[in-house]
């Protein structure tokens, strides 16, 4: 069957995130575990079902924005759900303003979610403290919704979304919940977690799982007295975020990971970061990276023929792209970025129109995207560039948190630990 151009666009999407319990989208999912430097997703949940099914964990995933994170974070939950657990995977983005966070927002966002899931299995709860709550908030912020009438997630929803698009009002409610964090919190527990849990027990599962995604998306702005708020919710406030009864999983700003914080970070959460890296297209000695780029080609070939097993794909390949060194560019170029190569391949679609895809067209997409990001950097940054791409390291200081930030140095992991490269998409003034 001919290949269909449309289809093959929608399916290079680079805002689609997979669900691969979703079929179609299964046959879309390449595993890159094994260039990765380990399995994390199969130690994330080997915490949760091996070592302590009955016992609350809470574990950090980091990684670059755009990694695969949110992709595999959701074949996490389908393996979670196959092994018998109740799972709530969010996207806090939909429920907080990015640019200002507090604890409390997340601790109702998560209230909300879990109740609402709930209420999908048939678990409703009427947890008195709440009911209270959000009396007194409301009367509080003179909004009309009150908890004797509507459902506990719908009540958290109300008040969150008035205070999602109102500086003022968020300052309000922050105020009046900032000293009762400690109530709040066990009251999540008490009756909503312990009740949840008990009652999807009975149900035949064995325990709970929040998966809280889109959190390493936090805008490092800075909080009135100074702190950045990433610092502020993960090494000042994370003592209280991993305190809720359940199975959790954050993910967090990569950029703590060079933090001089990083140190306390750990040790409030008690437990090390997992940081998910780029798919190494290249080797840490310069040498190309022939495991990451035979992955890579796959990722491009399996959003034109999802229906073929890799081999039958790559008898294809040029029915798709105007010889195999062209593919080859397209994954060298990216770094090993699973968005930013779909979003050089959409674009590619894009601007030929036609099959198969040219070594013209990729390279004019390439100058385009190569201008777009280069513009943003400074002539210091550049000789830290420069410096990265000599010692394949970075330091803790400010200006190497703005390059990784930026997505100009990705991180790669091997045998020998971590290492970086500049994003391949710049060039090299060095």
């Amino acid at each position: 069957m001919k290949l269909d151009l449309r289809k093959f666009f929608q399916a290079t999407n680079p805002s689609r995130t997979l669900a691969v319990e979703n079929e179609e989208d299964l046959k879309y999912y390449i595993d890159f575990s094994s260039v990765r430097g380990g399995n994390l997703i199969e130690e994330l949940k080997d915490n949760i079902t091996f070592f302590s099914p009955d016992e609350p964990t809470c574990e950090l995933f980091t990684g670059h924005i755009g990694c695969g994170k949110s992709t595999e974070l959701r074949r996490l939950e389908a393996e979670l759900k196959q092994e018998g657990f109740h799972v709530v995977y969010f996207e806090s983005s939909q429920d907080l303003e990015m640019m200002d966070v507090d604890v409390g927002d997340i601790l109702l966002a998560i209230a909300r979610r879990v109740s609402e899931s709930l209420q999908e299995v048939n678990i409703s709860l009427q947890p008195g403290y709440f009911k209270n709550l959000f009396n007194e908030v409301t009367d509080f912020l003179q909004t009309p919704v009150s908890l004797s009438d509507v459902s506990l997630s719908v009540g958290i929803a109300s008040i969150t979304t008035q205070i999602q698009g109102s500086p003022k009002t968020r300052d309000k409610l922050r105020g009046y919940l900032e000293p009762r964090t400690t109530s709040l919190i066990k009251a999540i527990n008490e009756e909503i977690l312990a009740t949840a849990i008990q009652r999807l027990k009975r149900q035949g599962k064995k325990g709970l799982v929040v998966i809280i995604d889109n959190l390493d998306r936090l805008e490092s702005s800075q909080k009135p007295w100074g702190r950045p708020q990433p610092e502020y919710l993960f090494v000042d406030r994370g003592e209280q975020l991993r305190q809720l009864n359940c199975h959790l999983i954050y993910t967090m700003p990569l950029a703590l990971m060079f933090s001089n914080e990083l140190g306390r970070l750990t040790s409030r959460f008690g437990v090390d970061p997992k940081v998910l890296p780029m798919v190494p297209v290249r080797l840490r000695n310069g040498e190309l990276g022939e495991a990451g780029m035979a992955l890579m080609r796959q990722m491009a070939l399996a959003r034109a023929f999802p229906n073929l097993t890799p081999e039958e794909r790559f008898n294809r390949i040029n029915e798709v792209f105007d010889q195999p060194e062209t593919l080859d560019q397209l994954c060298q170029i990216s770094g090993g970025h699973v968005r930013e190569f779909l979003r050089l391949l959409n674009d590619w679609i894009k601007k030929d129109r036609q099959l198969p895809l040219s070594r013209e067209g990729l390279e004019t997409v390439i100058k385009t995207r190569r201008n777009q990001v280069s513009l943003a950097i400074t002539d210091d940054e550049w000789d830290l560039l420069c410096q990265v791409q000599e010692s394949k390291q970075t330091r803790g200081d400010q200006g190497y948190d703005v390059l990784i930030r930026s997505m100009f140095v990705y991180e790669y992991r091997d045998s020998e630990g971590s290492w970086f490269e500049i994003n391949p998409i710049l060039g090299s003034r060095c």
